[in-house]
């Protein structure tokens, strides 16, 4: 398959840097929307598409093409479905943007929650045809479930594009009935309809995606781009303390360990003395890398490889977290936690057990008392110590680790403040911290 994605132009480093979940309901048409987005801001060039295009006709699946920018895996063309959260990115006139590509399919949401805990804004791909909607939107829809994710995900910028309008002949009524049925449930889920952006699409035909179009004279909004130029990226928290949550440990000859993570929070230095928890071990930062580029120091957001003195590959592995000497990670002896239940066939009671997911790391988990169900849209606790919880409900909740592993107040470091429970194959519940016990931890 051609390589398509160009590197990114030298600017991406000096524009304000955002990362954009993609969601919505398998078939809605994510991959095409985000393969056109691609496509509209040069990022794939148009050789490149050709020989994609050719292919597609070939197949029989000219509709596939701008999907198939983004499904370079042979195994998804074959599939037809979207697999690894698949990072790419584009740069509109103020900002670069990553998107984080997240697939629709059930059994990749637990990829989901890793890449939405990554984002700072949400576009919702929402399709106006006729039986693809009501199946998106209904009470089974992947549709709503991701609505309901990234709302427990805290992400407060969100802009619906209501797709495949050239399927229903353009028709402005179809598209207000959508607007008017996804409003509900934003409603329901405590944003303010009236301050999200809804476009009318064709990611096929490119209505609306760069520029107005004369297909829908009726709307008289922005074009897609031009709303998410309007998002603001996040501030970087170089305030805070550091925490990086360790995704690889590489040993190097000649140099030893190397612990590879993206800095989340506060800032690292060259020379620091820092500690990898729960081990509790010790160690210098001898050098940091990103991209083969020697830096002296890391930010927040920032994808590093760290050369650590003192702590040996055996020592440390994913999930654990790196800090400093001064400020160490906190190890959670217990969590109080808001979580919202995405699905279960019964129902949860106090002695669940299922598998945590949180940053880097993943850890059997007991949830041990639950002490109040809430009203979803206003937080408050509407029932005291409930004998248990079901599907659709949110809860405050006790979690107990059965393996050590550092968890913080979603208030104070929110990347390493929410989680996802899975159990069985499925995500069970997505979460954030409220409260935090730490453990007592001998550092090394």
């Amino acid at each position: 398959m051609p390589s398509i994605v160009l590197p990114p132009k030298p600017t991406a480093l000096q524009k304000p840097h955002l990362n954009l979940a993609v969601v919505g309901h398998v078939d809605n048409g994510k991959s095409t929307l985000v393969g056109r987005l691609l496509y509209e801001t040069g990022y794939v060039d148009e050789k490149a598409f050709k020989e994609i295009e050719e292919m597609a006709k070939k197949m029989g699946k000219e509709d596939f093409a701008f999907a198939w920018i983004l499904d370079r895996f042979k195994e998804e063309r074959e599939r037809g479905v979207t697999i690894e959260a698949t990072h790419v990115g584009f740069e509109t006139g103020k900002l670069f943007i990553t998107i984080i590509d997240l697939p629709g399919h059930r059994d990749f949401v637990k990829n989901m929650i890793v890449g939405a805990s990554q984002a700072d804004a949400a576009l919702f791909v929402i399709s106006a045809r006729p039986g693809e909607f009501e199946t998106a939107i209904g009470p089974q829809g992947q549709g709503r479930e991701h609505l309901f994710l990234i709302r427990t995900l805290g992400i407060q910028q969100l802009v619906v594009a209501v797709n495949k309008m050239d399927a229903v002949n353009y028709d402005q009524k179809r598209y207000e009935q959508v607007k008017a049925e996804v409003s509900k449930l934003l409603k329901l889920l405590g944003y303010d309809p009236s301050k999200i952006q809804f476009v009318p699409v064709s990611a096929i035909k490119g209505d609306n995606i760069k520029a107005k179009s004369s297909n829908t004279p009726w709307y008289n909004g922005p074009a897609l781009l031009e709303v998410l130029d309007t998002f603001q990226p996040p501030p970087r928290p170089t305030d805070k303390p550091l925490r990086m949550p360790i995704q690889d440990v590489f040993t190097i000859t000649g140099a030893g360990t190397v612990v590879v993570g993206r800095v989340e929070t506060g800032v690292l230095k060259v020379g620091d003395r820092v500690v990898v928890v729960p081990p509790a071990k010790v160690g210098d930062v001898r050098s940091i890398e990103t991209h083969h580029m020697k830096l002296e120091q890391a930010q927040p957001g920032d994808n590093v490889g760290v050369n650590v003195r003192g702590i040996g590959k055996e020592d440390v592995k994913r999930g654990d977290v790196l800090g400093k000497v001064d400020n160490v990670p906190t190890v959670a002896e217990e969590i109080v936690a808001r979580i919202v239940i995405l699905w279960h066939p019964t129902a949860i009671g106090p002695g669940y057990a299922p598998v945590m997911h949180i940053h880097t790391a993943t850890v059997p988990v007991q949830i041990t008392e639950l002490i109040s169900k809430l009203d979803p849209r206003t937080g408050q606790a509407v029932e005291q110590k409930p004998q248990f919880i079901k599907q659709g409900d949110v809860a405050l909740v006790k979690i107990k680790p059965l393996k050590p592993v550092v968890a913080e107040k979603f208030s104070d470091f929110p990347p390493l403040g929410r989680f996802a429970l899975r159990d069985m194959g499925r995500t069970i519940a997505a979460g954030q911290i409220i409260e935090v016990k730490p453990a007592q931890v001998q550092i090394k």
